[in-house]
């Protein structure tokens, strides 16, 4: 770890608390020339360290920046071991989770950007993620003896990770639109995108990247035209530590789930965040939509729907829509 990275680490650790050059310089076994080079370098990426004579260095509670070490001293003991990489930008989080797979990397393997250049959403969109407002992370997951109807399920830990994670952090109520867009106050303000690989002889899971984008805050400006009537963010401006707060909050829930046994996949806690069920929706298919009524999400956490003639289905992918 770099000067510069145990700085930061001593500093959110004791945000708000006044340290001395001297007592960071014994800390760190480093010189006081090494305090301020550093310092200075932390400063330039955005942080608001005061420096204050007689009293030392502090970071300034309400900075609001992505890092490894920010969201760490908010882990619990089930993301031990975990390895977070923070990048000021990246064409794709999920893109460079897969390459670091096929490479051989570890589960665990954590890739978060302040920024994506190319981001990728379901059936081959893009993703907007500006910089600064959002947390774009993908996560590395290596389970044993998931068959595809298992994986499945690994989105749906994720949506009800990312519920819970919101409510704790902003007291605002989320929910699910299905299969793996998050709402708050009818507007969305997260995706998921789980892509896979599995075995060609035994059809298990070799690798999954779970990616998640989350808007935390309004970007300046806005959102472009074509998405200002649909998305919306979890707060209306950044909040003292919120990204690195929130990011740490799913991982937390997420990681908690996926030790459990792939037959629990939340189908309760998902059910009871539904933004659909009950409600007039159209099944997106490759050549055109069906109406259809969402009556249920069932144990295997598939959409159970009706549609206008009476026939009733059990969709465990797709797309839907539906009017708020």
């Amino acid at each position: 770890m770099e000067t510069k990275e145990k700085l930061l680490d001593l500093f959110e650790n004791n945000r708000g608390v006044y340290l001395s050059g001297q007592d960071i310089a014994e800390r760190l076994s480093i010189s006081r020339a090494a305090v301020w080079k550093a310092v200075k370098s932390l400063r330039s990426e955005g942080y608001s360290i005061e420096a204050v004579r007689n009293k030392g260095y502090s970071l300034a509670v309400e900075t609001d920046i992505l890092s490894a070490q920010g969201i760490q001293k908010y882990l619990k003991p089930v993301c031990q071991g975990m390895e977070l990489e923070v990048l000021p930008a990246l064409a794709s989080t999920n893109t460079m989770v897969r390459e670091k797979a096929a490479a051989g990397a570890p589960e665990g393997y954590t890739v978060i950007a302040n920024n994506q250049t190319d981001g990728k959403g379901r059936r081959g969109r893009s993703f907007y993620s500006p910089s600064g407002t959002g947390i774009y992370m993908s996560l590395l997951l290596r389970p044993r003896q998931y068959a595809s109807k298992q994986a499945v399920k690994l989105t749906t830990m994720a949506a009800v990770a990312v519920c819970e994670a919101i409510e704790a952090v902003s007291g605002k109520k989320a929910q699910i639109k299905w299969v793996n867009d998050i709402y708050v106050a009818g507007k969305k303000v997260c995706g998921i995108l789980t892509e896979a690989s599995f075995g060609l002889e035994d059809g298990f899971l070799e690798y999954a990247v779970l990616g998640i984008g989350i808007n935390v805050s309004l970007p300046m400006g806005g959102f472009p035209e074509e998405l200002k009537n649909v998305a919306g963010a979890v707060f209306c401006e950044a909040q003292n530590d919120g990204k690195n707060h929130l990011a740490a909050e799913f991982l937390n829930r997420f990681m908690t789930y996926y030790a459990m046994s792939p037959e629990i996949c939340c189908a309760d806690s998902y059910r009871s965040r539904s933004l659909v069920i009950g409600r007039e929706i159209q099944v997106i298919f490759s050549d055109g939509s069906k109406k259809a009524i969402a009556l249920d999400v069932d144990e295997d956490c598939r959409l159970m729907v009706k549609y206008e003639d009476g026939k009733t289905e059990r969709l465990s992918s797709g797309e839907i829509s539906v009017k708020f």
